[in-house]
């Protein structure tokens, strides 16, 4: 059986990762982004073709994916004036791998349904690493039907790839998920300041800890880059703090720690680092207590 046309919006950290293994995977492949060099130069260097709109990307496509910053990106490129839905036949199975909230989702999905085209909510988690080498852990929201037909695409970027209910309920796992994730950066950066003004060894202070019941991906992943102030970004601060205050916004009972580890993010925002890897969330800690590792 033939692949599936796939259609790519939105090339940047992680989207021009996750598209590079659908071409390699033998999609065939038309990519749109909104810096159109960007997609000429992928085009040229993988097994793809440009499109000059996201209506001609869907015009191409029997799935488009997307992956673009926020719910406003989202819209416009779905839903807006030359957008996937005024190019697209109906039938056309959409799959939105941004991280935008389910409310969102939910309006979009109406909006796209008024043209007979579906969506899978789908974002991700894993950062730039498991997006080139395809062990993103995907979660996926919508219709059994939908699911499978996109099950192909989604295995092509993802290890773990769980269809975990209705649209929308990928957004609100992906939510509390990074949520934890920030919190725990939060409390890896404290951890490692207190340790720092008590005198300690730091090698043999994250050693104990990746051994034992303080250990986390956080740890493994963050307490070098924080310790040696190499923000480089992996998934940038700005994107953190967005989604940290997307599930609060969603949530309907208090979730303490990712209040906190939102006003860490913010204040580590104010002082320049949006741009940076979340790890700086470290700069915001070292701010309030006047230390620095």
């Amino acid at each position: 059986m033939s692949l599936p046309r796939v259609g790519f919006i939105g090339l940047g950290i992680m989207g021009s990762r996750m598209a590079a293994n659908l071409a390699a995977a033998g999609f065939p492949l038309t990519v749109w982004n909104r810096t159109t060099a960007t997609a000429v130069r992928f085009a040229a260097e993988h097994t793809a073709e440009p499109a000059d709109s996201p209506a001609a990307v869907a015009g191409a496509s029997d799935i488009v994916v997307t992956m673009v910053v926020d719910g406003d990106q989202v819209d416009s490129v779905l839903l807006g004036p030359d957008g996937v839905a005024s190019g697209g036949r109906p039938g056309l199975l959409c799959i939105d791998c941004s991280t935008i909230g389910p409310a969102a989702t939910e309006r979009i999905g109406g909006g796209l349904a008024a043209h007979g085209i579906h969506l899978i909510d789908a974002p991700v988690t894993g950062s730039a690493p498991r997006a080139a080498d395809a062990t993103l852990t995907i979660m996926a929201g919508g219709t059994a039907d939908d699911f499978s037909l996109g099950r192909s695409v989604l295995d092509a970027m993802g290890r773990l790839v769980l269809h975990v209910g209705p649209l929308g309920h990928g957004q609100t796992i992906k939510l509390i998920n990074n949520s934890v994730a920030a919190a725990n950066a939060l409390t890896v950066a404290e951890a490692l300041l207190v340790g720092s003004d008590a005198g300690v060894d730091l090698d043999s202070l994250v050693a104990v800890m990746e051994a034992g019941s303080g250990g986390s991906t956080m740890l493994s992943m963050k307490a070098a880059p924080m310790r040696a102030h190499d923000f480089t970004p992996l998934f940038k601060l700005d994107h953190m703090l967005k989604d940290v205050r997307l599930c609060l916004d969603a949530a309907g009972i208090p979730f303490a720690s990712a209040g906190e580890a939102g006003d860490a993010l913010r204040e580590a925002r104010e002082l320049g680092f949006g741009d940076a890897d979340f790890a700086a969330i470290v700069a915001a800690v070292e701010a309030r207590t006047g230390r620095t590792l």
